[in-house]
């Protein structure tokens, strides 16, 4: 019982961590240029709460060139990165956990096209700001919903009398839980963007109508 109330503990603790989040705001970002020096470490300062071990590199200068190389950042003013760059780099941060390069470059480029350096309607930093409130609106029923599969996860082997084979299969049901949640959500970004660029799209409910139909020969 002491195993699993500890291992319970653990996971509200991991959990309750997630509303300390660090999210860098449009004000935190600096309103004159930056080189790329200064880049990183603005970017290593402030994100340090998402890295997983101390040694992980938030940003490097490899990466900024890379992207740019490969078109999701437009190329700095005189070797200097405006606040736009800034915003754009951010996002690819966290797209790039779970996003192919190519995706996120077709998530960003409608946006970097429309408002970058001042065009459109809105400003870059407003836009973020918008994004950055909205995941925090939503950040409580996201974490009810993580305490309610780590509660069924839980209880699906509450039967079993040894302790060890109980936190195993326990964690591991809440694992495929979470996984699934981060497919259902990946796939529909994924399909979101073929739609917007127009490709054939494998849904899975034409897979499911495409399987039916051969059931049914």
């Amino acid at each position: 019982m002491r195993e699993k109330e500890k291992y319970n503990r653990e996971i509200l603790d991991l959990i309750r961590s997630m509303q300390n989040i660090d999210f860098i705001t449009p004000e935190d970002i600096p309103n004159i240029d930056l080189y790329m020096d200064q880049v990183t470490t603005f970017m290593d300062e402030h994100l340090v709460s998402s890295k997983r071990f101390d040694d992980d590199k938030i940003l490097t200068k490899t990466m900024i060139n890379n992207y740019t190389k490969n078109n999701l950042l437009p190329p700095p003013n005189k070797k200097k990165y405006s606040k736009e760059h800034m915003l754009l780099l951010i996002y690819i941060y966290y797209f790039k956990n779970f996003l192919a390069i190519n995706d996120i470059k077709d998530i960003l480029d409608p946006v970097s096209n429309l408002f970058f350096d001042g065009n459109g309607s809105k400003k870059m930093d407003d836009i973020y700001s918008d994004i950055v409130n909205l995941i925090l609106e939503n950040m409580d029923s996201q974490l009810r919903d993580i305490i309610r599969k780590s509660n069924k996860s839980n209880k699906l082997y509450s039967e079993l009398s040894d302790e060890d084979e109980k936190k195993t299969l326990s964690k591991f049901a809440f694992i495929c839980m979470l996984s699934f949640d981060v497919w259902v959500k990946k796939t529909i970004i994924e399909n979101l963007v073929d739609d917007t660029l127009g490709k054939k799209k494998n849904t899975v409910s034409s897979n499911s109508s495409n399987t039916k139909a051969k059931k049914n020969k």
